[in-house]
């Protein structure tokens, strides 16, 4: 039986000051091992629906969450609602659990093998062997490896984009998330950069469950178990992928979905 790994449950968003929730009632589970897309034009939620998943909202004071999203706990068993976290160490916890990815490549400004390691030291891992090895296993799982091997101590600003992008992948995966979140990932790569990490995520989701947000509908669909399909604030549709392109049930997913949007 499918398992959700995240469940987000009558969920409204509201930001600092705004009159009115930029998200309204969201409904959504996040399934296990499988990739979920956000569609949806511009200023519909997507992001900010993502950036709720691990409360990277609270950076800035004043936003106000409403209703549940619910994380399973790998070690009990049991679904934990993260927005009741309220320590620090908890949000820490929380990010290492459930990554991020953003639109633009974020290395930090040292070394390849430091970006790699840097989430792995603030676990607590300070065994030189242990964290050659993780940095190592995490480039490899990001396809990286053989591109960099020889030039593990350069600055990983000499990176080009796409690279960089699949080193702040390495980067997510050596904690060993169970939930990546990825903001628009390729929208500023070629499209050789973007298909390698297109590749990579769909051979990532046996390890990890991804939330993907994409203005890309090829993308979506190439790559996506589920789709999400927003509008406004409000979630449209959500359904499998094949369901969502092939055969939707809300004229306003089939509109945006041909292009007759707007």
């Amino acid at each position: 039986m499918a398992q959700n790994v995240m469940d987000i449950k009558k969920f409204s968003f509201t930001y600092a000051g705004a009159p009115a929730p930029s998200l309204k009632n969201i409904n959504m589970p996040i399934e296990k091992n499988k990739i979920t897309a956000l569609i949806g034009p511009s200023g519909c939620g997507k992001s900010t629906l993502l950036r709720a998943m691990n409360r990277i909202h609270d950076l800035y004071p004043g936003n106000q969450y409403d209703g549940r999203i619910d994380l399973l706990n790998e070690e009990t068993g049991e679904m934990e609602n993260i927005l009741e976290i309220k320590k620090e160490n908890e949000f820490i916890r929380l990010r290492q659990k459930v990554g991020m990815i953003f639109q633009k490549p974020t290395p930090f400004p040292m070394s390849i093998f430091d970006n790699v390691a840097y989430g792995l030291k603030i676990d607590g891992i300070k065994n030189a062997t242990e964290l050659k090895d993780r940095v190592e296993t995490a480039l490899k799982g990001s396809a990286l490896w053989n591109e960099v091997k020889d030039r593990l101590k350069e600055s990983a600003m000499g990176l080009s984009g796409g690279q960089q992008q699949r080193l702040c992948i390495a980067r997510a995966v050596a904690v060993k998330p169970e939930v990546i979140l990825f903001d628009e990932p390729t929208s500023a790569l070629d499209p050789i950069s973007t298909g390698a990490i297109e590749e990579l995520l769909v051979e990532l989701k046996k390890d990890v469950s991804i939330a993907i947000v994409t203005h890309n509908m090829q993308q979506a669909s190439r790559i996506s178990d589920f789709t999400a399909f927003m509008y406004l604030g409000d979630l449209i549709e959500f359904d499998k992928t094949e369901t969502i392109f092939l055969n939707p049930s809300e004229k306003q997913t089939e509109d945006y979905i041909t292009g007759r949007f707007g």
